[in-house]
């Protein structure tokens, strides 16, 4: 149990990190090269775990063949797309706390569209650590987004919540034919064919040389601890305490990556930027209480 624990806690801190080599890579490596590098090696390493537990893919009709195809394009395409792009803008401290409320959107959608209630806790969540992300957001001075707006890279980051939303809710169809490991390996494969394109278009062939070995070093940290690793470890603890306590311990990844920012990128830690993490984790805290009725499976927040 205490093993399980840890791992939980280095799943929060391979997701917070993933903040920081996202950030590292920005102007170095273009957004949809980025994506692709670190899908390329998250595939390979999960196609060798699928091998190596003996899974095979399941004969695939026309709906769940389709289900996987917008598996890869939301939670791989364009999910690391916005996540790249945003990420050259806004600091990574800033970009999640933006993506912590993954699980407050998923909420909302899943009342939106499959009707599922929303209890008392899970609208004071809601409201919590919505107003959390803005006060973050606008650095201790809301008001000013009335006059200033978001930006860009607020606005990227923002979609990178929507579209993980929306692989989180068709993976709750998709798994009901195909393991987690399964799924995630499809997606990723299928994310990765699809960067392809866009990553050549972007000049990655002949890029790829002038790539530093920090900028190596960066993308596999992506393809490995942000993705498969913490992929399998996050599984691994849901089956073993369940999904919502599993669930809590992602909690800390804006944390991790707010200090990870600081201690590395050098980015400050404000005031506003602090009581804005705590009141994001307070409110999806709020969301996955018992009393807050059923949790969708993949409502995580994902890096």
């Amino acid at each position: 149990m205490v093993l399980t624990y840890l791992k939980l806690l280095l799943v929060a801190f391979f997701w917070g990190g993933t903040f920081i080599a996202g950030r590292s890579l920005a102007g170095a490596v273009p957004p949809f090269s980025a994506a692709f590098f670190r899908f390329l090696f998250a595939s390979a390493l999960l196609g060798a775990i699928v091998f190596n537990r003996k899974e095979k893919l399941p004969s695939l009709g026309r709906r769940e063949l389709v289900g996987v195809l917008l598996l890869g394009m939301t939670g791989v395409f364009a999910y690391n797309a916005l996540f790249f792009n945003g990420l050259k803008l806004i600091a990574a401290g800033r970009a999640s706390i933006i993506i912590a409320n993954n699980p407050i959107v998923i909420s909302l959608l899943a009342a939106f569209f499959f009707h599922e209630s929303l209890s008392l806790p899970k609208v004071a969540g809601i409201l919590i650590s919505v107003s959390g992300a803005i006060l973050a957001i606008s650095g201790g001075h809301p008001l000013t987004l009335f006059s200033d707006g978001l930006g860009m890279g607020d606005l990227f980051i923002f979609g990178c919540v929507l579209s993980w939303s929306a692989y989180s809710l068709l993976g709750k169809r998709v798994m009901q034919v195909l393991s987690p490991l399964m799924a995630t390996f499809c997606a990723a494969v299928v994310g990765m064919l699809a960067l392809l394109v866009p990553a050549c278009l972007e000049g990655m062939p002949s890029a790829m040389p002038g790539y530093t070995v920090l900028d190596w070093m960066n993308l596999a940290y992506l393809g490995l601890f942000g993705t498969v690793l913490g992929f399998v470890w996050y599984y691994e603890g849901i089956r073993s305490i369940g999904p919502s306590r599993a669930s809590l311990f992602i909690n800390f990844v804006p944390i991790w990556a707010i200090g990870l920012a600081h201690v590395i990128l050098g980015e400050p830690v404000t005031p506003s930027l602090l009581i804005g993490a705590l009141m994001v984790i307070t409110g999806v805290t709020l969301n996955h209480l018992p009393l807050a009725g059923f949790r969708l499976a993949g409502s995580r927040a994902r890096p």
